[in-house]
């Protein structure tokens, strides 16, 4: 296989990924819509009709699969690695909770309190990092308190995601297909043994007095009276949850906040505006989509798409950032443009594995944007400091620093 991969491909690096994976992606898009990437030890697809194709297919095809570096972090079963019958098992347990009459229900009542919360303590300073202040730990609070994990400091939340980002992300092999950095799982490891340690006790007391949080629901929704659900099925889906639900809010609201900071006069009329925050946000999640190429699926038999021959049990990536960034639907898809003719995107995924959190994340930032955008009505850019992305897997901005006359 790699006797055939043009250089371009085969040289790639993962450094050069997690910097900046839009030139490389383009390229895919043009030359190899669905190419095997030696460096990543998998194929991926970088096309939006490429994407769709296998995302949306069913199960016949094309079932939904974690690449490897995802498996070594998260374990079985996780919902991203489910098929059939145990990811319908799987849905059913983190589904209700997220379901659009729900979250309506409760998301004014628990991110507007927090977004106002961290406002309050930067608000009169005339500057912040808007990442480290606000995009971020509004992100992991609103879903560790949704979880029922109030007694988590978010910064220990926020510590969290970021290791196992680091393992999540740890996908780079060698020409043997063995770990390049096997080292670089340490900090996920780290993660989750405490993760354990915090949770074990909680999930003692819901076991016998469940209250109202997301795990006592997963602990206890569609079991038989008198059983709860095996912590060993719980913990691979806290790992996911704690990883991309904590971070995807954030990134979205950071990244949409970015966005807007390229284009002021677009960023005075949203602040003018609250009804163009939804639009803002499906704009900026397209732009720089935080999920950019972490899922992936497996095809059940050989195939060939489109001339290329895909053998069976084939890890494809889905590289949803460069399908919305795909020059066939989106005019100057680096741009970010709030007037941009609404076309749909793949920014949560595709098929019966689309994020499960997409309604509850888009809430939320919706919320802390409106919240922010009336506190700080001219907020500006730090021109001090440049906006610097990072991330192949999960992406979005590490700071970004704005400042404002109090």
């Amino acid at each position: 296989m790699t006797m055939t991969t043009p250089n371009w491909i085969a040289d790639v690096t993962m450094e050069e990924l997690e910097r900046d994976p839009y030139p490389f992606y383009e390229r895919l898009r043009a030359e190899a819509p669905l190419a095997y990437v030696p460096a990543l030890g998998c194929w991926v697809a970088s096309t939006k009709e490429m994407c769709k194709r296998i995302a949306g297919t069913d199960d016949s095809d094309f079932e939904g699969v974690i690449a490897p570096a995802g498996r070594r972090t998260f374990g079985d079963p996780a919902v991203l690695d489910a098929n059939g019958a145990e990811h319908d098992d799987l849905r059913a347990m983190v589904d209700p909770g997220l379901q659009p009459s729900e979250v309506d229900r409760y998301v004014d009542a628990l991110a507007r309190p927090i977004a106002r919360r961290y406002l309050e303590a930067f608000e009169n300073d005339g500057e912040a990092d808007l990442v480290s202040q606000f995009c971020e730990p509004v992100s992991v609070r609103s879903l560790g308190d949704l979880m029922g994990l109030r007694s988590v400091n978010s910064d220990k939340l926020r510590e969290w995601f970021r290791k196992l980002s680091v393992s999540f992300t740890n996908a780079g092999v060698d020409e043997n297909g063995d770990w390049a950095n096997p080292e670089g799982f340490t900090p996920g490891d780290e993660a989750k043994a405490e993760i354990r340690a915090v949770l074990d006790p909680l999930l003692d007391k819901w076991t016998v007095e469940p209250d109202d949080s997301a795990l006592s629901h997963w602990l206890h929704d569609g079991m038989p009276p008198g059983q709860v659900r095996d912590r060993e099925v719980i913990y691979p889906n806290v790992f996911v949850f704690l990883l991309g639900a904590m971070q995807e809010p954030g990134h979205a609201m950071a990244s949409t906040i970015a966005g807007l900071f390229t284009r002021p006069g677009q960023l005075e009329r949203v602040i003018d505006d609250p009804s163009l925050v939804r639009r803002a946000i499906t704009e900026g999640v397209r732009w720089a989509s935080p999920i950019w190429s972490a899922v992936a699926r497996r095809n059940h038999r050989d195939m060939v798409i489109d001339g290329i021959e895909l053998p069976a049990g084939s890890v494809v990536m889905m590289s949803y950032g460069s399908a919305n960034h795909d020059e066939n639907d989106y005019s100057s898809p680096a741009v970010f443009d709030l007037d941009r003719t609404p076309v749909p995107n793949l920014a949560f995924g595709a098929g019966k594995h689309a994020c499960a959190g997409t309604y509850f994340a888009t809430e939320v930032v919706r919320i802390a944007l409106e919240e922010l955008f009336e506190a700080i009505p001219n907020l500006e850019p730090d021109t001090d400091h440049e906006v610097d992305f990072w991330g192949w897997g999960f992406r979005g901005p590490v700071e970004l620093h704005a400042v404002w006359e109090v």
